[in-house]
């Protein structure tokens, strides 16, 4: 995994917090200094703690489970779409559906319904429906893409969260936290950092700061997919030569048989 930079980290402008008076006092252990009434980020422990985040991330992707990416501020949006699916992770970037997590079940009924309403367009039924009801159906069709389309291949609960502002993804976190799933977070000075499992201290409202941070979470899990993928590729090698070998002594064993037989007969 690539070292972190903390010159690149300072010109994106992940070290600046919030205002002083704005601060939670849990975040002290990262906060360098203070100038201007602004909290400075400390970006050395910024850098240790992607690094850290980085290597737990990439061992999830590497078991095969999804990694849940929330960010529903104006600012995030479009890089955690971009970042989150150019690695086929699942994210949110609208309002976060209420029992997402807690009741996933429900939520899974809903992506059924798009599923089936595709269904319905490819086998002709949709176009057997009036066009008033047509219209519905597209109507719904639509909102469910909105809100749940980035996640439709999330078949079971995702191995992970990773949360840009967790101030504003309360209620993401509240669920997480319920179901017991590690939560991977950009925290600012002004929230508390007790409620993630990973925090990375840095700057969550400019846009700059969420696109470097991202980019390297999101190259991490990256590599493990690319590891998770080689250790497969090397597993079905195996078995290809397992088998060979198996047929091979399978042949060996059916020709000695064949021999004795012959070798009885003629006694």
């Amino acid at each position: 995994m690539a070292k972190v930079e903390v010159k690149e980290l300072l010109e994106a402008g992940v070290h600046f917090g919030h205002l002083t008076r704005k601060w939670d006092p849990n975040m002290a252990p990262y906060v360098y200094m203070e100038r201007n009434g602004i909290h400075i980020i400390n970006l050395y422990k910024t850098a240790a703690k992607m690094e850290e985040a980085g290597a737990a991330l990439s061992k999830i992707a590497n078991s095969g489970r999804k990694i849940l990416f929330v960010a529903t501020k104006k600012q995030a949006k479009d890089i955690v779409a971009d970042k989150a699916g150019a690695i086929n992770m699942p994210y949110i970037t609208e309002r976060w559906p209420g029992g997402m997590l807690t009741n996933f079940v429900t939520i899974r009924k809903a992506v059924k319904k798009m599923a089936s309403i595709d269904r319905m367009k490819k086998d002709g039924t949709f176009m057997s429906l009036s066009k008033k009801e047509r219209l519905q159906v597209d109507r719904l069709r639509a909102k469910l893409e909105k809100n749940l389309g980035s996640i439709s291949d999330m078949t079971r609960l995702p191995g992970a969260l990773f949360v840009v502002d967790i101030k504003c993804e309360h209620i993401a976190i509240k669920e997480a936290q319920k179901l017991n799933i590690p939560i991977f977070a950009m925290v600012d000075t002004n929230s508390d950092p007790r409620q993630v499992d990973y925090v990375i201290p840095a700057n969550d409202d400019a846009s700059k700061s969420i696109d470097k941070i991202l980019s390297y979470v999101t190259s991490a899990i990256s590599e493990g997919l690319i590891e998770r993928k080689a250790e497969k590729d090397a597993e079905s090698e195996g078995d290809d030569s397992f088998d060979e070998k198996t047929v091979a002594a399978e042949k060996a064993k059916a020709l000695a048989k064949a021999k004795k037989i012959v070798a009885d007969e003629e006694e």
